[in-house]
């Protein structure tokens, strides 16, 4: 990660240099990069907004290809019959409009019914344009919603008025959200918060439009491609899925080692305290998005238990997953509570007011977000605008997180007490759900293929609109995994997907086959193998055939199809491997400790 594309950037700097950091970023040989073909559809100028964009996507793991329609040609290119771009297929589309291409805006003379009739003109060339593009292209699309106008006719009546163009923008807006919430896979770029977080009369210099037709002012072109980058990788599975935290002058003011539990900064009694209590409130609201915390701090452990435990202080020890208050380096603790978590590193965010820790982590873990914060006051407002748990969907597996989690723990503490692993299995009690894709789990299953890294055999990344094709699609097996015991369910935790194909039709291609880490040794995978070959047989399938494809992030399921029986047919130079696998007609199942799909038993 290039310190240059990190929230709070120099914007100007970024469009200086671009040429340069693109260089930097494309050199990078540790990178294993997702390419995604991205059309940008725009009512203003575009160049230097895809060009920025193309930076903060690079430094995010993503290498875009672009289509980018001419000035202006937003509605053209979208909504009637344009070869090119049907040529390109984009995996994603962006509808990078303005204010300035409303052309219906509300007159003095106008009553509410005149208003109305305008403002559904406006609605129904952009409901027209998203449900062309839906169809034509099956992918993501994310839309700008529209920034208030730079003058104000009426002045503060200009917000109440339904003639005012302020109110109109406003009512535009609300029907773009209420699109967005009736349509998977439709996001809203929110232009509007972020023209307003960087001041509006900047954002929409007037110069800028008539020089170059740039709706948002050049300088602030960064902020708008950095937000459309952070919707982007959220969408592919990049984002961070925990706060490592520091205590002392992070979580709360002052030294607890040497100040004591009842002279540290949290509570109501000062501004600072009333600061650091305000921050612990934020950090305790990811938990309802399914974010983890984890405490990484340099002190004893009772020390560091004993800030938690004062009436007044926000977080209680139970908030935390994982709890490494030692004087070990802040790099070991990371690694051993993503360790302990089943994640990589790059899923934390390290957060730690001492400039020396923070060089540490990120020398030791590139991958590691480890934003600059200096001052409280503005804790909030670094980790808020960069954008590291960025939301494009919310399953309610990721609700339940923390509570899968705690109940991991549980887990682990009963492991400990069995001398026989099986028997450990099988006194969890496991329950399993698999069969084929159903319309509930659509988004869950999507998320997993862009989330999951590590047992993931050939990495191949969906949208909602295509893991729909394929459970639609006659020649495709799909299927989905839960699994539950009696510390609780998982949720969704496996997907595979198979291409029906070969001469005799009887032949299955797999496309993809992944789990969730959180439930690694637990017989998942058999139960898997099980079902697909059971629907398999069902199908007439008579061999199947796995593919493997190395990643910087999958080796521990390099050899995931031996164990499943499969025989190995090819090997090219760059380790990718073929696998078959012929069904016997008696076949036995590979793993007794799950009760698969008993229906009274699935939650």
């Amino acid at each position: 990660m290039l310190k240059e594309l990190e929230y709070p950037f120099n914007a100007e700097y970024l469009i200086k240099k671009k040429k340069h950091i693109r260089k930097e970023l494309l050199s990078d040989t540790t990178k294993n990069f997702l390419n995604k073909r991205i059309a940008i559809l725009g009512g203003e100028t575009t160049q230097d907004i895809r060009l920025i964009l193309e930076l903060f996507l690079l430094n995010y793991g993503i290498k875009p290809t672009f289509y980018e329609s001419e000035y202006n040609q937003w509605y053209e290119d979208g909504a009637f019959p344009n070869s090119e771009l049907e040529a390109f297929a984009p995996d994603l589309i962006y509808v990078c409009t303005c204010t300035r291409n409303i052309t219906e805006f509300p007159e003095i003379t106008d009553d509410q019914t005149a208003v109305e009739q305008k403002r559904l003109i406006v609605i129904d060339k952009f409901s027209a344009l998203w449900n062309s593009l839906m169809q034509k292209y099956h992918c993501p699309i994310i839309q700008n919603n529209f920034e208030y106008p730079f003058f104000r006719l009426m002045g503060n009546k200009e917000a109440s008025d339904c003639r005012g163009r302020v109110n109109f923008v406003t009512m535009l807006n609300c029907a773009f959200y209420e699109y967005a919430q009736a349509h998977d896979d439709f996001y809203i770029c929110d232009v509007n918060y972020i023209s307003a977080a960087y001041g509006l009369d900047k954002w929409a210099d007037p110069y800028y439009w008539h020089m170059y037709k740039y709706a948002v002012a050049v300088p602030a072109i960064p902020y708008l491609s950095f937000n459309v980058a952070n919707i982007i990788k959220s969408l592919y599975g990049k984002n961070q899925k925990a706060f490592n935290l520091d205590l002392d002058n992070t979580l709360w003011g002052g030294i607890i080692g040497d100040d004591g539990a009842d002279n540290i900064e949290i509570g109501q009694e000062t501004s600072l305290s009333q600061t650091y209590s305000e921050f612990q409130e934020y950090i305790k609201l990811h938990k309802q998005l399914g974010i983890l915390l984890t405490v990484n701090s340099k002190n004893d452990e009772t020390n560091a238990v004993s800030g938690f435990e004062r009436p007044d202080s926000v977080l209680r020890r139970e908030d935390f997953i994982a709890f490494k208050a030692n004087w070990n380096p802040k790099s070991i603790n990371l690694f051993e509570a993503a360790k302990e978590l089943t994640l990589l590193p790059e899923s934390f965010v390290f957060l730690d007011d001492n400039p020396a820790e923070r060089a540490i982590v990120k020398d030791q873990f590139p991958g590691v977000a480890v934003p600059e914060i200096n001052g409280v006051e503005h804790y909030i407002q670094v980790l808020d605008k960069s954008g590291f748990f960025e939301v494009t969907a919310l399953s309610q597996d990721d609700l339940k997180r923390n509570e899968m989690y705690l109940g991991n723990a549980k887990r682990q503490q009963m492991q400990a007490s069995f001398t026989n692993y099986a028997d450990y299995l099988k006194s969890l009690e496991m329950k399993g759900e698999i069969k084929t894709f159903v319309p509930m789990y659509i988004s869950r299953i999507a998320q997993l293929t862009n989330k999951s890294n590590q047992f993931n055999l050939t990495t191949k990344r969906y949208s909602q609109s295509e893991i729909e094709e394929a459970a639609n699609a006659s020649d495709h097996i799909t299927i989905y995994g839960k699994l539950s015991d009696k510390f609780g369910d998982n949720g969704v935790v496996s997907v595979v997907i198979g291409r029906i194909d070969g001469p005799k039709q009887d032949e299955l291609h797999m496309e993809l086959w992944l789990m969730s880490c959180r439930v690694l040794k637990r017989n998942m995978e058999f139960a898997m193998m099980d079902e697909l070959v059971k629907i398999s047989k069902e199908t007439g399938i008579r061999k199947i055939i796995g593919y493997y494809y190395p990643t910087a992030k999958n080796a521990m399921v390099k050899d995931f199809y031996a164990l499943q029986g499969f025989s190995k047919v090819s090997e090219d130079t760059e380790e990718n491997t073929v696998w078959e696998y012929k069904i016997p007609e008696n076949y036995i199942n590979k793993q007794s400790v799950i009760t698969v799909n008993a229906e009274s038993d699935i939650k």
